[in-house]
């Protein structure tokens, strides 16, 4: 599990996300709520991982993605 997250920015102050963090082949989403989502190559593929770090990291979008996407999810903490 990752313990240093990097703080989503949340460029329009409208999303419902907290906290990031990624490797390789993965990307795990924290909400607000405080529930945590990992994302895999192999249960979203990669396309899908690719593009939610890029919104991620441009602190923008990420919320959204996921709402209309709905990516599937290796696991729920």
């Amino acid at each position: 599990m990752i313990k240093n997250m990097r703080h989503y920015i949340d460029s329009d102050s409208d999303s419902n996300i907290n906290a990031y963090d990624y490797g390789e082949d993965f990307i795990v989403v924290e909400f607000k709520d405080g529930s945590k989502y990992e994302y895999t190559y192999d249960s979203a593929g990669s396309y899908m991982v690719e593009q939610m770090k890029g919104l991620a990291d441009r602190g923008d979008g990420l919320n959204s993605f996921i709402s209309t996407h709905k990516p599937r999810y290796a696991r729920k903490y």
